[in-house]
């Protein structure tokens, strides 16, 4: 059995598979064209290819973070759902990084703090005020089902008392355990499904290390770990079942659990 790592979770769930986007367009929050077309459809609210951009940046780029939010300072608390609930604001992450300075940038400019940007950012008395008022909340996950003290380690030097104070209490470190999968596992389970006639109504299952990853057409990859024999749970979201039916040596169907059943695909 390994632990599905924090990198390997960050990597199936976002950066590696993220599209990048025309800075141009997505600054002024809307389309290239004019008139009436240079309004987005999803007016007033912020455009969500401009909210998924800053935060797949703030994972990494300071730079091309500020061209957004020094234009448009509330986007310092855009938020994404990279997939079955799995809600990342820009400040987590910069905060699951280790991104000390995009993470000050996004505070100076009105992102709210929280207990993991307070663990990475070395702030043990905010982190200990947050355990003493609510025993118990070190063991919340943060995106992508990582843990508070690996917000801490990411932090470095700065959070070596921090890290030290989550080391005391013992339990702030809860990591989901994945049985690995043989590679008859990975041949049954990896194909194409369809749930309907449409051209994104389709769901590539794939392995990568020994890990599935699951990809609805033109979304973002989610990384998928086993609970049980044939039955897994996406990255961020352990609520989540989703469930191969095999037929012999062959998955021919996946169900989707969220909590009841969400949709069925046949394999294509």
């Amino acid at each position: 059995m390994h632990s599905l790592s924090r990198r390997s979770f960050f990597l199936t769930g976002c950066a590696l598979i993220s599209p990048q986007l025309s800075g141009r367009a997505l600054i002024a929050g809307q389309s290239t064209g004019s008139g009436r077309d240079a309004v987005p459809a999803t007016f007033p609210t912020q455009d969500p290819d401009v909210v998924r951009e800053v935060v797949r940046v703030a994972h990494f780029d300071l730079k091309r973070l500020k061209e957004f939010v020094d234009r448009r300072p509330t986007l310092a608390g855009a938020a994404w759902d990279w997939g079955f609930g799995d809600w990342e604001s820009a400040l987590g992450a910069a905060s699951h990084t280790g991104q000390r300075e995009i993470a000050e940038y996004l505070i100076g400019n009105g992102a709210r703090p929280t207990l993991f940007s307070a663990a990475m950012l070395g702030q043990l008395d905010v982190v200990a005020s947050f355990v003493a008022a609510a025993p118990g909340v070190q063991r919340i996950h943060g995106p992508h089902g990582i843990t508070l003290m690996a917000h801490a380690k990411a932090g470095g030097q700065a959070a070596r008392p921090v890290v030290a104070y989550l080391e005391k209490l013992g339990d702030a470190d809860p990591r989901l355990d994945s049985p690995s999968l043989t590679d008859a596992d990975i041949e049954s389970f990896a194909g194409t499904y369809a749930y309907g006639s449409g051209a994104t109504e389709r769901i590539t299952i794939d392995a990568e290390k020994g890990q599935l990853g699951f990809t609805r057409a033109n979304t973002m990859k989610r990384g998928l770990a086993q609970r049980a024999p044939g039955e897994f749970s996406p990255a961020g979201a352990p609520q989540v079942r989703i469930k191969f039916v095999v037929d012999g040596r062959r998955a021919v169907r996946l169900d989707i659990f969220d909590p009841d059943l969400m949709l069925s695909a046949q394999r294509a």
